[in-house]
C-alpha cells in the first residue's frame, strides 16, 4: 500500500521512544500518565514499536492516530520538563534534557500537523470535498 514518510532523525525517535514509555507507566503521576483503558493510550502503545525509523503513514486515519499519539507524548514530556524545572534549576542537566527531548517531540508534531494538513488537502483536491471519516480510512497517499 503506498505511503506517505514522515522522517524522524535519532534524536527524536529517542525522545518519543521515552516519552512513549513514560506515558504508558503506571508508575508515573500526575498529567503524564495515561489512564488505562483508553483510544489515546492504545494509540501510543500502538506507536511505540513504529519508533526505529521514519515513520510510513498510509491514511489520514493513520496520520489523526499518530498525531494523538504525539500529542499525549508532548504533554507527558511537558509535566515531565516542568517537574524538572522545579525540582532543580532551570539549567540543571535533568531539566535540559527534559528540554530537548520535549522540544524534539515538538518538532515532530509539527511536521505531523503539516502532513495532516497537506492529506486533507489533497482528498479535497481529488474528491471534491473535505475528508470524511470513511475516506480518512480508505483514501491511500502515495510515498
Amino acid at each position: 500500500m503506498p505511503t506517505m514518510i514522515l522522517h524522524c532523525n535519532y534524536e527524536e525517535l529517542q525522545a518519543l521512544r521515552s516519552g512513549a514509555e513514560a506515558a504508558l507507566s503506571d508508575d508515573v503521576p500526575g498529567e503524564c500518565a495515561i489512564a488505562a483503558p483508553s483510544r489515546v493510550r492504545s494509540r501510543v502503545e500502538a506507536l511505540l514499536p513504529t519508533l526505529v525509523g521514519d515513520l510510513s503513514i498510509a491514511t489520514l486515519a493513520e496520520q489523526e492516530a499518530c498525531e494523538e499519539a504525539v500529542r499525549a507524548i508532548l504533554t507527558c514530556q511537558k509535566s515531565e520538563m516542568d517537574a524538572a524545572v522545579l525540582a532543580a534549576h532551570p539549567a540543571a542537566e535533568i531539566a535540559v534534557a527534559a528540554y530537548f527531548d520535549y522540544a524534539h517531540t515538538r518538532a515532530v508534531l509539527g511536521r505531523l500537523e503539516e502532513m495532516g494538513r497537506h492529506m486533507r488537502a489533497l482528498i479535497e483536491v481529488v474528491t471534491g470535498g473535505p475528508a470524511s471519516d470513511e475516506i480518512a480510512l480508505t483514501f491511500a497517499f502515495p510515498d
